[in-house]
């Protein structure tokens, strides 16, 4: 079964100080999304949600004159890189399976093109997942990380992700 789940890495101080740094709300928007999406593409849902909740974790904040700048953020985004990299160190760190970790650290570095002058990747199923369900949550010149949760919501919906995720991975076992 699982070896790390939403909630070990949601509450490890490494992903509390980035996620907050990107958007709390908006990663576990992500996630919720990804499960869903995951179902759709038969793709495992446990490295779906995994790679959608800690997506955007190599966010560095870019500001001019004490304020978000998008425009600025975005000529100088490689977001995806150090996340893909935080990302596999945070899941290794925490006892994931080495190849689970990868699948979800390259899911990471490919949601988003934009650090990339051609902007035309090739994903694989899991890839797309995570990138569709980025997508889904997002709002116009960033504001999507900048929806705000409290710890107590947070924590309650990573729990529930949790569950859904362990109920689907038994049915499928079921199934099999």
């Amino acid at each position: 079964m699982r070896k790390v789940t939403l909630e070990q890495i949601y509450t490890h101080p490494i992903a509390q100080k980035y996620l907050g740094r990107s958007g709390q709300a908006h990663a576990i928007s992500v996630a919720e999304h990804a499960l869903i999406i995951s179902e759709k593409k038969q793709v495992d849902p446990d490295t779906a949600v995994k790679a959608a909740l800690l997506h955007d974790i190599g966010h560095y904040e870019w500001y001019s004159d004490g304020k978000w700048d998008y425009d600025l953020y975005k000529q100088n985004d490689i977001h995806a890189i150090k996340g893909a990299a935080r990302a596999h160190k945070l899941l290794i760190r925490l006892g994931e399976d080495p190849q689970a970790a990868k699948a979800i650290s390259l899911a990471i570095l490919l949601h988003t093109d934009s650090y990339l002058p051609e902007h035309n990747l090739k994903l694989d199923p899991l890839q797309q997942v995570v990138a569709e369900a980025d997508t889904a949550d997002e709002e116009t010149g960033g504001a999507h990380h900048y929806k705000t949760i409290s710890q107590q919501e947070a924590l309650k919906r990573i729990r529930k992700l949790d569950a859904s995720i362990e109920k689907r991975m038994i049915r499928q076992v079921q199934t099999s």
